[in-house]
C-alpha cells in the first residue's frame, strides 16, 4: 500500500487506477525475485508408504515394501531376474518400483537433487534407482550407481535430447578405489547444476563435475527403484530426497539422519 497511494482524484467507482495495479504487481515480481524463500521452496519427498509420495498418486511395480529402519520408515526395493553378465553396465531385468507421474525437477534452470538411500550387497553390478524424465523425449536427470569390488560408485547424468536443440550428454562417473563407498549403510547422492557444470556428490564429497548446458526440465514423471523403460532395477532401500531450484553448498546438503536414542 505504501507502493501504491492513490489519491481520491486518481480513483474510480471501478477501483484503483490500472497505474495503480501495475505498481502492485511490479511489487509482486520483485518480492518474489528477491525473497529465495517465496521463489525457490524446496520440495522433500519421504518414501514412508506407498500410496502419495509428495504430492503424487504412486503406481508401484513389483512388491517394493515399507519397512523400519534405525532412522524410520523407508521404501525397500529388490531387484529380481539374472542380469546379462555379457554387459557390465546391464543390471536386473525385473524389480520393484514406483511411478510417479510429476517431476519435481520440472522448469528448473538450475539445481540441486538429493537422495538418502542404502544400496544393498545383494544388488546387480549396475542399477538405476532414480529417474526424471520428459515426458515427450530422453531428456533426463538420473542417478545410477555400480557396485565394484563389493563397493559402490555413483553416476550422475544429466541429458537433453529434444528436436531442434543440440543434443548434450552430461554423465560424470568415477569407481577408482578413492571414490568407491561401503554398501549395506545409508549414504546421500547429490547432484548440482549451475547452469554450466553438472556435479555429483556422495555424503557432501565431490565425485565428478562435466561442463554441459542443460535446459530446463520439460513436464516430466518420475521411476524410482528402475530406469523409466523398467530395467537394471535397484535393490536397497530409500528414505528420502529433496529437490531445491538453486545450487546449495555441500555444506546445507541433506545429511542422514542420527538414529534416536534407546
Amino acid at each position: 500500500n505504501l507502493l501504491c497511494s492513490i489519491l481520491p482524484s486518481q480513483q474510480s467507482r471501478a477501483g484503483p487506477s490500472v497505474s495503480c495495479l501495475h505498481m502492485k504487481f511490479l511489487a509482486a515480481a520483485i518480492l518474489t525475485l528477491t525473497l529465495p524463500g517465496v521463489a525457490q521452496q524446496a520440495i522433500t519427498w519421504r518414501f514412508d508408504n506407498l500410496t502419495t509420495i509428495g504430492d503424487a498418486q504412486v503406481t508401484t511395480i513389483g512388491n517394493p515394501q515399507v519397512i523400519d529402519t534405525s532412522i524410520g520408515k523407508a521404501i525397500h526395493f529388490e531387484g529380481r531376474g539374472a542380469p546379462d553378465t555379457s554387459n557390465p553396465d546391464r543390471g536386473n531385468p525385473t524389480g520393484d518400483a514406483l511411478l510417479l507421474n510429476t517431476a519435481p525437477l520440472t522448469g528448473d534452470a538450475t539445481y540441486t537433487f538429493e537422495v538418502i538411500f542404502r544400496p544393498s550387497s545383494k544388488g546387480a553390478p549396475a542399477q538405476r534407482f532414480f529417474h526424471q524424465q520428459d515426458s515427450n523425449s530422453p531428456s533426463r536427470r538420473m542417478f545410477e550407481i555400480r557396485i565394484r569390488d563389493d563397493r559402490w560408485c555413483l553416476d550422475t547424468v544429466g541429458i537433453d535430447l529434444r528436436k531442434g536443440n543440440p543434443e548434450q550428454h552430461g554423465v560424470t562417473i568415477a569407481c577408482d578405489a578413492v571414490h568407491l563407498h561401503p554398501l549395506d549403510t545409508w549414504h546421500v547422492a547429490t547432484a548440482t547444476y549451475d547452469g554450466h557444470t553438472l556435479r555429483g556428490y556422495v555424503d557432501g564429497e565431490l565425485q565428478g563435475e562435466i561442463a554441459i548446458t542443460l535446459l530446463p526440465l520439460p513436464p516430466a514423471t518420475t521411476s524410482v527403484g528402475t530406469r523409466i523403460d523398467k530395467r537394471d532395477f535397484f535393490t536397497g532401500d530409500i528414505y528420502s530426497a529433496r529437490f531445491t531450484p538453486r545450487v546449495l553448498p555441500p555444506a546445507d546438503f541433506l545429511k542422514v539422519p542420527t538414529p534416536p536414542a534407546h
